[in-house]
């Protein structure tokens, strides 16, 4: 019988799976979508980054909020003759909760992106957090990084610091026997 029990305890964790997600929906309807906008309005607000919040509530229980910065002509522009131009869209970069299959909140970065220009990069996954985790904490911390992530995009190079300009515990010393081994095993 000990099969039997090994399996009753995975029954019991799936039913209280199911349980869950039946749960986190009900949050998410009753308050949890309602507060993860106010919070992005009000800290964007208070820092005067101009964004727009849409639900995006075509398929129940699959709900996202959508937090982006617009779109813009994106300064680039293709001669179509010699009197007409066609403008290439720049999407600004978005910051998106969505709910999963089970009812958890996933949390994805959309960078900028330029139509017509190279290739979009796929969502940059934040995190997946149970509705519970979600606290004005959390979301301030999605929101800082979020826009170091579209300011990097903005300010982009290939320009990288060389390792030995690090400043660090253990980032510019190597101990002396692995520097011995390192080069003893290029030879």
């Amino acid at each position: 019988m000990e099969n039997v029990l090994n399996l009753k305890s995975k029954v019991d964790h799936y039913k209280k799976v199911l349980s869950n997600t039946r749960a986190y929906r009900e949050v998410w309807k009753k308050e949890l979508k309602a507060f993860i906008i106010a919070q992005l309005e009000e800290v964007t607000k208070e820092v005067g980054l101009e964004v727009s919040i849409d639900v995006k509530s075509s398929v129940e229980n699959l709900e996202a909020i959508v937090m982006s910065l617009g779109e813009v002509k994106s300064g680039i522009w293709e001669n179509v003759n010699k009197s007409i131009k066609r403008h290439l869209i720049k999407h600004n970069g978005s910051l998106i909760y969505q709910q999963l299959f089970n009812g958890k909140i996933i949390v994805l970065v959309n960078l900028p992106m330029i139509e017509g220009y190279g290739q979009s990069s796929p969502p940059k996954t934040v995190g997946i957090y149970r509705p519970e985790e979600i606290k004005p904490a959390y979301i301030l911390r999605h929101l800082e990084g979020f826009v170091k992530d579209i300011t990097l995009w903005e300010d982009y190079d290939d320009d990288e610091p060389d390792n030995h300009q690090k400043i660090g515990y253990h980032l510019n010393f190597m101990p002396e026997n692995e520097g011995k081994d390192n080069a003893l095993q290029s030879e």
